[in-house]
């Protein structure tokens, strides 16, 4: 590859990882797979040497992780703020059809909503409704800074891979 093309394909990657990174700080798309094509793209430009196999192989093992980490800590917060399990899934699939279909921002108004509406209707008491919300929305705060530290990672992981590449 000529020089003027690998600094080409350097910066492209870093703007996608970067770009990952931003959006999830702010989460309208999703980082991680953004991130992970980024990773991707550098493999098929650069050739993915045993260690570029080895490292994208962990990359994609963490943006996996990263990706189902959102459901299990914000179930997990809800369960332990007393929430159903029958809430914890209607709240999943809300939230999965509201991303969707009313993206960017459905899926963060819909599960929190179903949460909020399905515990009312099943305690009728409004208090013990938000307690399931505020484990709902405590998971989705670890998950949150979970995620972010996970792109930190694959940012570094990828960086190790170019340097020593």
């Amino acid at each position: 590859m000529t020089d003027f093309l690998h600094l080409s394909v350097l910066w492209l990657v870093t703007f996608f990882m970067l770009l990952g990174l931003l959006v999830l700080v702010v989460p309208v798309l999703p980082g991680l797979i953004i991130m992970w094509l980024a990773a991707l793209g550098y493999g098929i430009a650069s050739g993915f040497s045993t260690l570029g196999i080895v490292v994208f192989v962990v990359i994609s093992i963490l943006v996996i992780g990263g990706s189902l980490v959102d459901n299990l800590l914000m179930g997990v917060g809800a369960k332990q703020g007393g929430a159903s399990w029958w809430t914890i899934l209607v709240a999943l699939l809300a939230g999965l059809l509201g991303t969707l279909f009313l993206p960017p921002f459905g899926g963060f108004v819909l599960a929190p909503l179903a949460v909020l509406l399905l515990e009312y209707l099943r305690l009728r008491n409004w208090n013990e409704a938000w307690r399931s919300l505020r484990g709902l929305a405590t998971g989705w705060g670890a998950a949150y800074f979970v995620r972010i530290l996970i792109g930190l990672v694959v940012i570094g992981l990828w960086a190790f891979w170019v340097w020593q590449g």
